[in-house]
């Protein structure tokens, strides 16, 4: 007898058509999991270089990340969430970190917008970037003409004084955060390679403006307040050792001291959120689609072990011994699993690279970023993909292994009726605690209701997966009954898939999977994209809209009221405040967009219906808040109490709610006086301007105007766009499950050749055995689109009343797509392999 890797290669030699489906699998298991692993080494290991920075080998700064705590003692744990703005430090630190030993100097660093106006001399391109001039003592950036910045005057980089035509001693007219006034231009520069402006001859791009660090901060809009600070060293002092002498400088204040690649992190805080991102994509999404691809693949490698049932009882009847047949089963798995890993991890690196071009491009991470491949996630891919492997094919191989001899041949000839105990046990408690967190996440909003959601599905299919073969026979049976008087083909397809529940049962569950996943991602963000878009032309009655990408100019809410016709005029500064819900092990910081309101609530309630449901938004003002109805729900707030936020930049502030409204999904959750954001924000021109009469051409001057309808369409693309993330994710799970199913019910008919020839045999026509097939293709298509669609259903219904109040939207085109390609793939899957096994004479 051979010896068991013999066994092992053999098998392989003989039936490359079993083994090619499961080294699919394995290979498509190994695809996801290492693209997936690759993002969220990349979020760990994610570092901007410095750029501003380069040449200041140390820099003090406010953390950018808000510490959430929950739990206590060993439990105890802590996350931190970035924020949403910039936090900044007190200037005055710098004069502490300047007296640290080793340190030569340390310059306050200020970064803002400023925007330019169309008086007499014009300064085009709409914004610069503006700093404090002390920063170009580690910026590169050197005074071509004329001398450093007073009070009162600013330094203008080459190319924007040459396109303003402006020189030294002339008068400019800007805007920051302080209002409109005329700067004398008291020299031009060369921006250095820390400013990064090039001189492109013309303003806008790039375009960068110095003032005197003394008139800086109150230009930005935080007086006393810095960014950063910058430290320089005295010749010879090693970094570390200034560090540390700065730390010790600092100590006691809110600075944090940062050197290397995180001075970058200091100047950029996009990174935070990117890394959010990919922590979102490779561990949460990661972690789905390992499971996915775990069951999958196991659902392959277990039939591909069946199929082979009655292999293995001949070698019982001949004498192999169970542990001989257990070795051979993993041979086979060492032989296939780590070949398919390998070479699955090609296409995932290429697939991990897209995936991060894609929201580089996008925005959600810093042109700095890049991805990084190391070892360690394609270890793990194919170290998930051989243990999937070996636990699967020594389950499904116990049972022909321990098989008394005389037994195993009949008993490989008969399905057996019933599963396990110990898989139906854990089956129905994943059924059960499915059915749990479906009614826990009805009683839920907002993020826990979302948090709760993403158990459902996954306890759901975790059942299916374990109960296949039952809930294979019962939908055999159910859906059966109307195929029954579909003719003779029809009546045996149905006949076949109840005998073989556990071949069905193989063939569903990637369609389940497809379904149930894709369905969730994608009518997840239909549903919420409808109720936002309908609470926003609902709630915009404005006559007129005019927005900038670059902000609108200051005081034009005071420009607009002023043109003729107007009746109101309200700005907007849109933003986010994170808020604290949920308690105990459910602690969240929810990001909520916020709007800030120039303007007095009678204005507002003329150019926008928020749907007050209780309260009135009269004692909006100072320390005083609206927020929308879900917002209220999760936090437990209502009117009169005081909700505890904390504002963009991380502030912590403690305003009483004085009207709960309905319709902050479309507009903002929370909606508050303008002057509260003051000084919490980068940019304080306002983002949005609502008009009640006038006309188009008197507000042409503050921006792009158009209608409330135009707005809402506009606002409905951007939507769009910020849903590219989930329709990827749906794509990637549901193209990988979608193949799954082909590579299953592939293997199912290449199997059977042996009993579609006895059909031929017994008078079956090749068109009468074809079609029967067909029959049963379509059964298992439907009986994974319903299976799906429930589990989807589950999911949905719940998660979308608690965080939208509405049940979801589903599109019914889009889901016609969905089912029409789960039953073409299936079709097409069986009738190609049996038209080719049918070529063959009977």
């Amino acid at each position: 007898m051979r010896r068991p890797n013999g066994l092992a290669r053999e098998a392989v030699r003989f039936r490359p058509a079993s083994f090619a489906g499961t080294f699919l699998a394995l290979l498509m298991s190994a695809l996801i999991v290492s693209a997936c692993g690759i993002l969220l080494e990349t979020g760990l290991r994610a570092s901007v270089p410095p750029q501003r920075y380069a040449d200041a080998p140390v820099v003090a700064a406010a953390d950018q990340y808000l510490p959430l705590v929950t739990g206590s003692g060993e439990d105890r744990e802590e996350e931190h969430v970035p924020l949403p703005d910039r936090a900044r430090v007190d200037a005055a630190l710098a004069a502490r970190a300047a007296r640290a030993p080793g340190a030569a100097t340390a310059v306050p660093d200020f970064t803002f917008p400023v925007r330019g106006t169309d008086t007499e001399p014009p300064v085009p391109g709409g914004v610069l970037t503006g700093h404090g001039w002390g920063s170009h003592v580690f910026t590169g950036t050197a005074l071509s003409a004329g001398a450093a910045p007073r009070e009162g005057e600013v330094v203008l980089d080459t190319g924007t004084a040459r396109a303003a035509r402006v020189t030294p001693g002339d008068t400019v007219a800007l805007r920051t955060a302080a209002g409109q006034r005329d700067f004398r231009v008291s020299g031009v520069a060369r921006a250095g390679a820390g400013d990064t402006a090039p001189d492109t001859g013309a303003a806008g791009a790039g375009a960068v403006a110095w003032f005197a660090d003394t008139q800086a901060p109150a230009l930005a809009g935080h007086p006393g307040k810095a960014d950063a600070i910058a430290v320089l060293p005295r010749p010879g002092t090693d970094t570390e050792d200034l560090a540390g002498s700065v730390r010790a400088a600092l100590a006691g204040s809110e600075a944090r001291v940062s050197v290397g690649d995180d001075r970058g992190a200091v100047e950029d805080p996009g990174l935070g959120h990117a890394k959010e991102t990919l922590f979102g994509i490779g561990g949460s999404f990661g972690g789905i689609a390992t499971l996915v691809a775990i069951l999958t693949a196991s659902g392959t490698v277990a039939l591909s072990v069946a199929q082979r049932a009655r292999e293995f009882a001949l070698l019982r009847a001949v004498g192999a011994t169970p542990r001989q047949v257990r070795r051979a089963v993993a041979g086979e798995a060492l032989l296939v699993a780590p070949l398919a890993g390998i070479a699955g991890c090609l296409p995932g690196i290429g697939l991990a690279h897209w995936w991060f071009g894609q929201l580089r491009e996008r925005g959600a991470i810093p042109e700095g970023v890049r991805a990084h491949v190391s070892v360690l996630p394609l270890l793990a891919a194919v170290a998930v993909g051989l243990l999937t492997a070996l636990v699967a094919g020594w389950t499904a191989g116990r049972r022909p292994a321990r098989t008394k001899p005389g037994q195993a041949l009949t008993d490989a000839s008969v399905e057996k009726l019933r599963p396990g105990v110990i898989r139906t046990g854990l089956g129905v408690a994943a059924l059960v605690g499915g059915g749990f967190l479906t009614g826990l996440s009805a009683s839920s909003t907002g993020g826990d209701a979302a948090g709760a959601a993403l158990g459902v599905v996954m306890l759901f299919m975790l059942a299916v997966a374990l109960l296949g073969p039952l809930v294979a026979r019962l939908c055999a049976g159910l859906f059966g009954l109307p195929l029954r008087g579909a003719g003779p083909a029809a009546g045996l397809a149905v006949a076949n898939s109840r005998t073989n529940a556990r071949r069905l049962a193989s063939a569903i569950t990637p369609i389940v999977l497809a379904m149930a996943f894709a369905s969730t991602l994608v009518f997840m963000h239909t549903s919420e994209a409808r109720v936002a878009d309908g609470q926003l032309r609902a709630g915009i009655t404005a006559d007129h809209v005019v927005t900038d990408p670059a902000g609108l100019p200051a005081g034009a809410a005071a420009r607009a009221a002023r043109a003729p016709g107007v009746t109101a005029a309200v700005g907007l500064l849109n933003t986010e405040v994170l808020i604290p819900t949920g308690s105990g092990e459910f602690k969240a910081l929810e990001a909520a967009a916020v709007q800030g309101v120039t303007g007095s609530a009678a204005d507002l309630a003329k150019v926008q219906d928020l749907d007050v449901r209780e309260g009135s938004l009269r004692r909006l003002g100072t320390g005083r808040i609206a927020i929308d109805r879900t917002l209220a729900a999760s936090t437990g707030a209502g009117v009169g109490d005081r909700l505890r936020l904390h504002l963009p930049d991380g502030t912590e502030a403690r305003p009483e709610v004085v009207a709960v409204y309905g319709r902050g999904i479309g507009l903002a959750r929370v909606t508050m006086d303008r002057a509260s954001l003051a000084g919490h924000v980068t940019s304080e021109f306002d983002s949005t301007l609502l008009v009640r009469g006038g006309s188009r051409q008197s507000l042409g001057a503050l921006g792009q105007v158009t209608t409330a309808s135009g707005y809402a369409t506009g606002r409905s693309l951007d939507a769009k766009l910020g849903a590219w993330s989930n329709n990827t994710m749906a794509a990637v799970l549901g193209g990988f499950a979608a193949v799954a199913a082909v590579n299953t019910l592939v293997m199912t008919v290449l199997d059977r050749r042996r009993e579609l020839g006895t059909l031929r045999l017994v008078g079956s026509t090749r068109r009468q055995v074809l079609t029967m097939l067909q029959w049963e293709a379509l059964l298992v298509a439907v009986v994974g689109l319903v299976l799906g669609s429930a589990i989807a259903a589950a999911t949905l219904i719940p998660m979308m009343r608690g965080i939208t109040g509405e049940n979801p939207y589903v599109p019914p085109l889009l889901y016609g797509s969905f089912a029409a390609a789960a039953v073409g793939l299936a079709l097409l899957a069986v009738t190609l392999p049996a038209r080719a096994a049918l070529r063959r004479r009977p």
